[in-house]
């Protein structure tokens, strides 16, 4: 596959990796974005990491919370522009608030309930069509999360990109610093034991990968590699690293580092049974225009007609 300079360029934004390894990767990876990030950071280590919680789509986060009842919505759109339209946020509240008292059974029925928008309805996906011919640009209803029942709920919502809603028992202040948290420190579990097989998988993998490439290197530097115990080790510790970084409850507290997030709430005399994170555009290739390419176009089309 031809390695193209765009994808040297997405790539190198997505890692913060030198130009160069980047191109190397790619063409390691036959033109596999994501095996070629995994590359990097075997080679780099955690510099390949720095910019891939990057947001690369526009949206906006909104939350709506009635008693013990609440959602978190996510709706996108092509520019930056367009959040700041009142129209497309009054779009958004409105969809957190329809999840929330309707409790819809997916997107499509999220977007059939009945809602009215500067002369757009009856439905909410009338309004959508509307407003997209009215501000001439696509907007989609991505996403939303629902918590009903099990106990209290706080959100928090940074600017209109990060969004969190947090289900617990106890204290409200430690539950909304518990939100901020979330926010801050994004992880991807309230435990280790709820992080995703998938995810310690991969990070063992590259664990693995990475005590491959140190005893080649030692090997090649005419040094004595590490014995296959002490390897096998590393590869764990590195595992349980991860596991400590991304699980809400062992994560070191954003507001007093010298305790954990458990530690905290149980000075508090507070549980948190589950919480949800959406970060606008997490996980969404945005388009990158070539603009050298479009200009070349335009030339080679205008000389045609000529």
């Amino acid at each position: 596959m031809a390695i193209t300079a765009s994808m040297v360029a997405e790539l190198r934004a997505k890692t913060d990796a030198p130009m160069m390894e980047c191109k190397k990767a790619l063409i390691e990876a036959d033109g596999d974005m994501a095996k070629a990030e995994e590359i990097l950071r075997v080679k780099l280590g955690t510099k390949a990491g720095k910019a891939a919680s990057r947001v690369t789509a526009e949206g906006v986060v909104a939350a709506f919370i009635s008693g013990d009842t609440g959602a978190l919505v996510e709706v996108n759109c092509e520019t930056d522009f367009v959040t700041k339209n009142d129209s497309f946020i009054a779009l958004v509240q409105a969809a957190a608030k329809l999840a929330a008292q309707h409790n819809p059974a997916d997107v499509t029925a999220l977007a059939a309930l009945p809602f009215s928008l500067d002369g757009f309805g009856p439905t909410l996906e009338d309004v959508r069509k509307g407003l997209i011919g009215k501000i001439g640009e696509n907007m989609s209803l991505r996403r939303f999360a629902r918590k009903s029942g099990g106990g209290k709920l706080v959100s928090y919502v940074h600017g209109t990109r990060i969004g969190v809603l947090v289900e617990y028992e106890g204290d409200d202040v430690a539950a909304k610093d518990v939100a901020m948290h979330v926010a801050a420190m994004k992880p991807v579990a309230l435990t280790s034991g709820d992080v995703p097989a998938a995810l310690i998988e991969r990070e063992r993998a590259v664990a693995t990968a990475k005590a491959e490439e140190d005893r080649k290197a030692a090997e090649a530097a005419g040094k004595q590699p590490q014995p296959a115990d002490i390897v096998t080790k590393r590869i764990e510790g590195s595992v349980q690293k991860f596991l400590k970084e991304v699980a809400l409850l062992n994560q070191p507290f954003v507001k007093n580092d010298k305790q954990t997030v458990e530690q905290m709430l149980k000075e508090k005399h507070t549980a948190i049974k589950s919480f949800v994170l959406y970060v606008v555009g997490e996980g969404i290739e945005k388009k990158q225009d070539d603009f050298a390419a479009e200009v070349a176009a335009q030339v080679a089309a205008a000389q045609g007609k000529a």
